[in-house]
């Protein structure tokens, strides 16, 4: 049953509400028809049938030709009835059995009054129904008109019966809609916190319960916004704070000369150095910077002359131009990152990007040794460091990857590594529209 149901709260609200009231609607009709109209129609066509047995009586009473058509004018009259005597002339003897209800009801009526055979002809005429009584010298042809068989009250019961229910599905559509609106609201502005964009402007409205859902989220960003805040003023206060220490050391071994000893103290303090970049690239990554539309192609091109500048092989190909918005400093540094670490282990990188399937995909493909599939989660985990192929002697310290997953998923998207077709590794980028 799961896969007929709406899947939206308004779809399935309507429902809700609309199902109860087709089934009133539908109890509501069968009670209608099984007394109403039951009992009006049979009220009818015994008040046809008497009138019919009363123009017999009286044809009865009165034989001759004359009083016929006097009696024939008196019924047209107050009748309304037009009635025709065929003399000599019989009904045949297989009639066809009275087809609906209005036929049946009016056949059953005009048997039990007059006790004579009767054909009625409920189909062939629009405006009147056709009853033939065979008499003992003829037939009696009358036609009357089908409203005094048929009760309109039927059209008045339909039409407001759907007018009603047509009325309060709208009403009740419009209520919801709004009811969901407040629901909409606070899911675009969790979506969008996701993916790094700015929410300020989400303020709790709606029902109790959603404006309290509301509440709960706006407390829960300005939690996380305030953990993240204290991450990276730790590591960038921990970060600065070491670079003293770091600059005395290195001037006290200027002075001291050279020796072995000394130059592989100074390849330490370099190496301890480059870290504290990473760290604060790290830092930054979580910083306060906002999303603003960025030219896609732009960015990339910017990052590949970069590149090029120091003597990387690159191929670029962007299919068509492509807005989105992003933190553009920060996504910057994660593109420079899997760009650098490719051209670290690789002699040649192609980097693409297009629109699939409603989000933009980046993928850089490089002819390296890749890394190997057991290893590609743990990649990920800030100052991991793959041995062998990718060792700590490039000058890594295991937080580039880190750092790119990061500002990838701060935009709402994913990151993703896979085998390359140049026989390296394939980085894979998704990010939302």
């Amino acid at each position: 049953m799961k896969r007929f149901l709406p899947a939206s709260l308004l779809g399935r609200s309507l429902l809700i509400i609309v199902s109860p009231l087709i089934l009133l609607q539908v109890v509501s009709a069968l009670i209608f028809f099984e007394t109403h109209w039951d009992k009006i129609t049979q009220r009818l066509a015994r008040s046809v049938a008497g009138d019919i047995a009363s123009v017999i009586t009286l044809m009865q009473h009165f034989p001759e030709p004359a009083d016929r058509r006097w009696i024939f004018d008196l019924a047209a009259v107050h009748m309304d009835f037009n009635i025709e005597f065929l003399p000599s002339q019989i009904l045949p003897n297989r009639r066809a059995e009275p087809s609906g209800l209005l036929a049946e009801t009016l056949a059953e009526a005009i048997t039990s009054y007059t006790g004579r055979p009767v054909l009625i002809d409920s189909e062939s005429l629009d405006r009147d129904v056709r009853i033939q009584m065979q008499l003992k010298d003829g037939i009696l042809n009358i036609l009357t008109p089908r409203k005094r068989l048929f009760s309109s009250t039927t059209y008045v019961f339909v039409i407001w019966m759907v007018g009603t229910s047509l009325i309060l599905f709208a009403v009740a559509m419009i209520f919801m809609r709004n009811q969901v609106k407040p629901i909409r609201r606070l899911a675009d502005a969790a979506d969008n916190f996701g993916k790094g964009r700015d929410v300020d402007k989400f303020k709790p409205e709606g029902a109790k319960e959603v404006r309290q859902a509301a509440a709960a989220f706006l407390a829960m960003r300005a939690r996380i916004l305030r953990q993240i805040g204290q991450r990276t003023d730790m590591l960038s206060g921990v970060s600065h704070d070491l670079r003293t220490p770091l600059t005395r050391m290195k001037l006290q071994l200027e002075m001291l000369g050279k020796s072995d000893d000394i130059e592989a103290l100074k390849q330490d303090i370099l190496e301890m150095e480059h870290m504290l970049d990473g760290y604060l690239a790290f830092a930054r990554g979580e910083g306060g910077e906002q999303s603003s539309d960025c030219n896609l192609r732009e960015l990339l091109e910017d990052v590949m002359s970069a590149a090029r500048r120091n003597g990387g092989q690159i191929d670029l190909h962007i299919e068509g131009e492509i807005q989105l918005p992003l933190r553009q400093n920060g996504f910057r540094r994660c593109v420079t990152n899997l760009v650098e670490n490719a051209l670290r282990y690789a002699s040649h990188v192609s980097v693409r990007a297009g629109v699939r399937d409603g989000a933009v995909e980046i993928v850089v493909d490089d002819d390296g040794p890749g890394i190997p599939l057991e290893k590609r989660a743990e990649v990920f985990k800030p100052f991991f460091r793959i041995e062998g192929s990718r060792n700590p002697g490039t000058g890594g310290v295991g937080l580039g990857l880190t750092i790119a997953r990061d500002s990838v998923q701060s935009h709402g998207g994913d990151i993703y590594l896979e085998d390359s077709p140049l026989g390296g590794l394939r980085v894979r980028i998704r990010l939302p529209l």
